[in-house]
């Protein structure tokens, strides 16, 4: 591994640990030629994952977009940035288990939606407006109903 402060090309490992539960190595290694240390990330290469618009547009899958998109919505809410990027993760995960090396963008919405349904209400209604572009209150209404609706059915289960 090269080294970022002196570019020499030799460097020895020092410490090696599991990180993002399992999916990636991270490396503490140490400059056999200035003796600085750095850490490197070994993770598993990943098939490209192409996104299919609802214009017919293809996109490469950017993670990035889905956490964006549920930081703003737990945006003021007791929720840690870690509690988000496993949410995330299980949401990557899902999508890049179904084997499909092209998936529709209204899949995807649906999958983060339905996460969300169960992650916190509140940050699922706020991606709710933006995905689902409610047109006016009474749209609104009919989502916080379903909402109310499905939380009720879930009290029943539990008892």
């Amino acid at each position: 591994m090269k080294c970022p402060y002196c570019k020499q090309n030799d460097s020895r490992v020092i410490d090696s640990r599991s990180a993002d539960d399992g999916a990636t190595i991270r490396r503490r290694r140490e400059c056999t030629s200035c003796g600085r240390r750095f850490t490197t990330y070994e993770v598993v290469e990943k098939q490209p994952l192409m996104v299919v618009k609802n214009d017919g547009r293809r996109e490469v899958f950017k993670r990035d977009k889905i956490l964006n998109g549920i930081i703003r919505a737990c945006d003021k809410r007791d929720i840690s940035l870690e509690s988000i990027t496993g949410l995330v993760n299980d949401i990557e995960r899902d999508i890049r288990n179904t084997m499909e090396q092209e998936v529709p963008a209204a899949e995807i919405g649906k999958l983060v939606m339905s996460k969300l349904k169960h992650f916190d209400e509140v940050a699922y209604i706020r991606f709710a407006s933006v995905y689902r572009k409610f047109a006016d209150i009474s749209s609104f209404m009919e989502e916080l109903r379903e909402l109310q609706a499905h939380k009720g059915e879930q009290e029943k289960d539990k008892l």
